[in-house]
C-alpha cells in the first residue's frame, strides 16, 4: 500500500464528514489545505443527468470567468492574410495554415486553444484525430470557428473557459488559482455553474445538475450544495 504523506493525511482529515457545504465554505477549506509549493488550480466537477451518447443530451459551451483563470492561455490560429495579421495583433501565440498543420502533424502541440477561420476548416479537418481527443478541435458552437479572430483570441487570453460533457456525464474545468481572493473564486464558481445550467440540452430529463464538487489540483474534493452553487 502506498504511504500517505502527512500533508495528504491532514487534508483528508480536514475534509472528512463535510458534504454539500456552501461554495464559500468549500473555497475556504480548499485554500486552507492547499500547501504545495506551486499555485494549485481550483477545479470544479459537475455531474449531470445526461447521456452524452445521445446528440440531444450533449452539453457544450463557454463562459468568461469574471476573474479569469490565472492560467496563461497559449492560442493557435489557423488563418491567412488579413485574418492572420489580425490574430497576431490580438496576441495569438502561433498563426499559420498548411505550415501550422504540419507542425501539429509532427506532434508539436504547444497551445491550449485552437481557433480557425471557416475557410481553414478543410485543413484543420485533417487534424481531427490529433486535436479531437485533446478537446482542441475548433468548433463554431463555442466560437472557435469564426471570422472574428480578434475577439476569439482576446476571449481565450482573457479567461474564457470552454466545457464539454464527458462520457460519464461529468463536466470538468479550472476556475481559478488557490492564490485568488476567496470572493473571486466564489464568483468564478457560480459563473461556471450558471453557464453549465444555461447549456442544458433539450433531451435532458429529470434532475440536470446532480452534484457539484470542488478541489485543488493535489487536494481531496468536497461536494457543494447545488442550490448554493447556483445562487438560489
Amino acid at each position: 500500500m502506498a504511504k500517505v504523506g502527512k500533508r495528504t493525511r491532514s487534508a483528508r482529515e480536514a475534509f472528512a464528514g463535510k458534504e454539500d457545504i456552501t461554495v464559500e465554505e468549500a473555497v475556504t477549506l480548499i485554500k486552507a489545505n492547499a500547501k504545495t509549493k506551486f499555485d494549485e488550480t481550483v477545479e470544479i466537477a459537475v455531474n449531470l443527468g445526461v447521456d452524452p451518447r445521445h446528440a440531444d443530451q450533449m452539453v457544450r459551451g463557454k463562459v468568461s470567468l469574471p476573474n479569469g483563470t490565472g492560467k496563461t492561455m497559449r492560442v493557435a490560429v489557423f488563418a491567412r492574410g488579413e485574418k492572420a495579421d489580425e490574430a497576431k495583433a490580438a496576441g495569438a501565440d502561433i498563426v499559420g495554415a498548411e505550415d501550422l498543420m504540419e507542425i501539429v502533424q509532427g506532434g508539436k502541440i504547444e497551445f491550449d486553444r485552437c481557433i480557425a477561420t471557416p475557410d481553414m476548416m478543410p485543413i484543420v479537418g485533417r487534424l481531427g484525430k490529433i486535436l479531437g481527443p485533446r478537446n482542441l478541435m475548433p468548433n463554431p458552437k463555442v466560437g472557435t470557428v469564426t471570422m472574428d479572430v480578434k475577439e476569439a483570441v482576446e476571449a481565450a487570453k482573457g479567461g474564457e473557459v470552454q466545457f464539454k460533457v464527458e462520457k460519464a456525464g461529468v463536466v470538468h474545468a479550472g476556475v481559478g488559482k488557490v492564490s485568488f481572493d476567496e470572493a473571486k473564486l466564489v464568483e468564478n464558481v457560480r459563473a461556471f455553474v450558471d453557464a453549465v445550467q444555461k447549456a442544458k440540452p433539450a433531451g435532458a430529463k429529470g434532475a440536470y445538475l446532480k452534484k457539484v464538487s470542488l478541489s485543488s489540483t493535489m487536494g481531496p474534493g468536497v461536494s457543494v450544495d447545488i442550490d448554493n452553487a447556483t445562487g438560489n
